[in-house]
């Protein structure tokens, strides 16, 4: 028998400050004492150890199989030679034959020692590993441990992490011993240790901010659709409403914008812009692109996402940002790939996208306007109108240069030019074109 003094208070000690349970140490002790074990019992044989938990007693047994014949001696023994060891014993039976050494040697002892720190350290990775696997993405404070060139080591309680400079927001600095909040973007195990990923530039941590700051959101009466940020510059947030009397813009910001500060504060004072979703992706792109104010919104290819963004002459630079920054976070935001032009290049190239989309810009802001208001009578005027138009049957009725452009799949360019050879007086796409001249065009193509 050995006897491990004082186990139950090395035990608890060693659970309070690492973290492994009573359990698992015993366990691993067992395990070291039975590889300690193997040389002196013999190679293939079978040994256990058993450990009392409470007085830490231990006994090592090497463990023999009952049977008729014996084949392998290390492992059997025959119902006759159960005799003198344990009488009554039948084939199927095992036999259990204290085997404990009175000492250890050196090497046996150190054996121990390496398997037992071995198994201590697994325990660690795998505990660590288990508390941090329900933290990825979340948001988790930490504590500045030392300072590496540019990185910082974090200490997150029962683990540390690495704060790299890709992870870090542009321009903030830490100091030893300081708090400091982080998002566990990722955790990996490998052979040599859980390593935990933790982020200050990821968007996760804007998001889980406004969960935090933001009661509404929490509850979920207001909720965070897409979340866009360029750390340290700006960021671009899309929330909605569950609840009609609640505004969620407004509730994000706060009276005098005291909620969203203090978020901005955190972020190191990283620009915000909150702004609603919509369903609608020409309204969302819309709002997205704020501060610039959008003249309308053609969606090109709704399955390709694409669309054109039209401003006012004197906005096109404020749509882009310093830097292309505002379009960048309005892309990431919608996931919409977006062409914004102003309106006076867009009445230049209006025969180029007409070309490009095989429908006029006037009939697509049309069907745009049809689908909006389809219980619209105006838009159900339009909607006949243009059902005349595509059967040929609208002979009688005066068009746009460009809506019988489309008709008589030609160029408004073409039609303008061919219109002046008949003295017919076309200034441009949007010019309505009387009937009889309609139908004299008609003629010629």
């Amino acid at each position: 028998m050995i006897v491990i003094d004082n186990f139950s208070q090395v035990a608890a000690q060693i659970e309070n400050e690492r973290g492994i349970a009573k359990a698992d140490l015993v366990s691993a002790i067992e395990q070291a004492m039975v590889a300690a074990s193997r040389r002196m019992v013999g190679e293939g044989c079978q040994i256990e150890a058993r450990m009392n938990p409470v007085s830490g007693e231990l006994f090592i047994y090497k463990c023999l199989d009952v049977v008729e014949t014996v084949d392998d001696e290390a492992t059997q023994i025959s119902v006759e030679d159960t005799a003198k060891y344990r009488p009554g014993m039948v084939v199927g039976d095992r036999l259990e034959l204290d085997v404990t050494p009175p000492d250890f040697g050196r090497t046996a002892v150190l054996m121990a020692r390496q398997v037992i720190v071995q198994r201590i350290r697994e325990e660690e990775k795998n505990m660590i590993y288990s508390e941090f696997k329900s933290k990825v993405g979340t948001v988790v404070v930490g504590v500045i441990q030392r300072v590496e060139h540019t990185s910082y080591l974090v200490n997150l309680g029962k683990a540390e992490a690495i704060l790299g400079p890709r992870d870090q927001i542009p321009g903030e600095k830490f100091s030893p011993k300081e708090r400091v909040r982080v998002y566990i973007s990722d955790l990996e195990k490998g052979a040599k240790g859980t390593t935990i990923s933790i982020s200050r530039s990821h968007v996760g941590l804007l998001k889980r901010l406004f969960e935090t700051e933001i009661p509404e959101v929490q509850d979920g009466i207001i909720q965070v659709m897409s979340v866009a940020r360029e750390a340290g510059k700006r960021a671009k947030v899309a929330v909605k409403s569950n609840d009609p009397a609640v505004g969620a813009v407004g509730t994000c910001v706060g009276h005098l914008g005291s909620r969203i500060q203090s978020i901005v504060k955190e972020l190191g004072a990283e620009k915000i812009d909150v702004l609603d979703w919509d369903a609608n992706p020409k309204v969302y792109i819309s709002n997205a692109l704020k501060p610039a104010k959008a003249s309308q919104v053609l969606v090109l290819d709704e399955a390709q996402k694409t669309a054109l963004v039209v401003v006012p002459n004197d906005q096109l630079s404020l749509a882009i940002g310093r830097g292309g920054i505002n379009v960048r976070l309005t892309v990431k935001l919608t996931g919409w790939k977006l062409d914004i032009i102003n309106e006076a290049e867009f009445e230049k190239r209006r025969d180029e996208f007409e070309e490009k989309n095989h429908v006029s810009i006037v009939d697509r802001i049309r069907q745009d306007r049809e689908r909006e208001d389809a219980n619209d009578t105006g838009a159900q005027a339009i909607a006949i109108a243009q059902s005349m138009v595509d059967s040929d049957l609208g002979d009688d009725q005066p068009l746009r240069a460009s809506e019988l452009a489309a008709i008589l799949k030609i160029k408004t360019s073409e039609l303008i030019a061919k219109a002046a050879t008949l003295d017919i007086v076309i200034r441009g796409p949007r010019s309505v074109v009387p009937t009889d001249h309609v139908n004299q065009l008609k003629e010629h193509f």
